[in-house]
């Protein structure tokens, strides 16, 4: 538990969130009361408030604010759809998959299609929560424009600390190859398969609450790409909402009718969800799930009953988003690995030759851009070789050359940052050697990379002793690690699924 506390937290960006969430939703809530709403609008508010200032993650405060700008145009239809289609099952639950299959293929836009996507899910999850009939609309839209126009004063006026931050780092483009191509509508066709058996098994489970699973089921497709991401994802969740259900026998129950105890319990909760998100998924469910009893106490409804319903329905919507990945479309965690590994040595071999370029006197020449490109596709080597790496991997020796994998592209990523860095020296200067050296790089990665793959055979040519210079030092040290690369990639048990160029 104390890892998600002292995980680096740079600028103390994660803590600085965290605040400003709790600064955001508290204002909208009190906002909303001072307007005389009721405590159900309060409530929808407060939930406006934290999917706004949750979901909306544009790489640029202007294109935050105009994302935001924008929830209402993408929740409010939904939500007076929700809300009309309340009492009438059938419609309501083919509604219901519509927008699960819309909101994920809006992914194909960058993060404002995914915040939009979601927030527009979250607004006829929202309908169902509150149990909203037609007559509570008006109320609903009041309660959401107050909360997303308080949310965004704090954000974009009184706390806006991004705009004192450097440029952030591109976004990977998504991957290309036949079985990876459009992979948001793929993941559309999985995503509605799994809501729709997730929506029969919750139904079967509570008439009432059927909903968990299908909201289950949305959140584990969030930030996935393979079939062993999203089942890892889907027993994070399992873990997080089974101690989420447990804290809250403990802590949410007995609050029940204590308006100060529970807000002091929900700003906890919201600054748990904000400063774990990006380290624990299975803590922010945690949190979430406290969140969500407090909600349900705050409101008159929770006992140890429901809080045991959630986590079946969380359990049935595990399962469901398990089939489809399974069953419908699979993309395998071998492919999408191999893919990201791939473009990674590319990125290491550019690295090479921009500082190779700026050593030279070139001015265009940019090895710090190519090696922040490295630090974000690192990232996502990360990401997707997670599932290998999971402690209850059934596969040792896949595990194990996974995290040799991982460990030599973390070095490739230290020598790069080290070239980049000699190669600001306005002093450097290229040799006969540094060109030889790069060539040596660049059939490395060749090597490792033939035919659109990674490969069996070690590089053409072997690593050499670091030199005395800087650069040649650094670029040996690429040279070794790529060398070493060769040995845990290859012997793949089947031939990788994502095809040649």
């Amino acid at each position: 538990m104390t890892g998600m506390f002292v995980a680096p937290d740079p600028g103390l960006l994660r803590l600085r969130g965290a605040g400003r969430a709790v600064l955001g939703i508290g204002l909208a809530a009190t906002v909303s009361g001072t307007a005389g709403q009721s405590l159900t609008m309060a409530v929808a508010g407060g939930l406006a408030a934290l999917l706004a200032l949750f979901t909306v993650a544009d790489p640029t405060v202007r294109g935050q604010a105009l994302t935001t700008a924008l929830l209402p145009a993408a929740g409010c239809p939904v939500l007076a759809l929700a809300v009309l289609l309340h009492d009438r099952p059938l419609p309501r639950d083919l509604a219901f998959l519509a927008v699960v299959g819309l909101g994920v293929y809006a992914r194909r836009w960058g993060p404002r299609g995914n915040a939009l996507g979601i927030f527009a899910f979250m607004c006829f999850f929202l309908a169902q929560f509150l149990h909203a009939v037609p007559a509570q609309l008006p109320g609903l839209y009041a309660a959401v424009a107050l909360a997303l126009l308080t949310s965004s004063a704090v954000r974009f006026g009184l706390w806006c600390y991004e705009r004192r931050l450097p440029a952030p780092r591109p976004a990977p483009a998504p991957l290309g190859g036949r079985r990876l191509r459009r992979p948001t509508t793929r993941q559309a066709v999985q995503a509605t398969v799994a809501g729709g058996l997730a929506l029969a098994a919750g139904q079967a489970l509570s008439h009432e609450r059927w909903y968990w699973a299908v909201g289950t089921v949305w959140w584990i497709f969030v930030n996935t790409a393979s079939r062993g991401e999203t089942l890892v994802r889907g027993f994070r969740r399992v873990l997080g909402t089974a101690a989420g259900v447990v804290a809250g026998l403990g802590v949410a129950v007995p609050l029940h009718g204590e308006p100060a105890a529970a807000a002091v319990l929900v700003a906890l909760c919201v600054a748990g969800i904000f400063y774990v998100a990006a380290v624990s998924y299975s803590w922010m469910i945690f949190f979430v799930t406290v969140l969500v009893g407090v909600l349900y106490g705050t409101l008159g409804t929770v006992d140890s009953g429901l809080l045991a319903l959630r986590l079946l329905e969380t359990l049935a919507g595990a399962a469901g988003a398990a089939l489809a990945v399974l069953l419908v479309l699979p993309v395998t965690t071998h492919a999408t690995t191999d893919a990201w590994i791939r473009r990674t040595l590319h990125c290491v071999h550019l690295c090479a030759v921009e500082a190779a370029g700026r050593l030279a006197g070139s001015p265009t020449a940019d090895p710090a851009g190519r090696v922040a490109e490295l630090e974000v596709l690192l990232g996502r080597v990360r990401l997707s070789v997670a599932p290998l790496v999971h402690p209850l991997s059934p596969l040792g020796h896949r595990r194990t050359r996974a995290r040799r994998v991982l460990a030599l592209l973390d070095a490739c990523g230290r020598e790069a940052r080290g070239l980049a860095s000699v190669a600001a020296d306005p002093e450097g200067s290229r040799t006969e050697r540094l060109t030889v050296a790069c060539a040596r790089v660049e059939a490395a990665v060749r090597a490792l990379t033939v035919n659109g793959t990674t490969v069996t055979g070690p590089p053409r040519h072997p690593a050499r002793p670091a030199a005395d210079e800087p650069a040649l030092a650094h670029l040996h040290g690429l040279e070794r690690a790529l060398a070493e690369l060769a040995e845990p990639l290859r012997g793949r048990p089947r031939r990788p699924a994502l095809a040649a160029r």
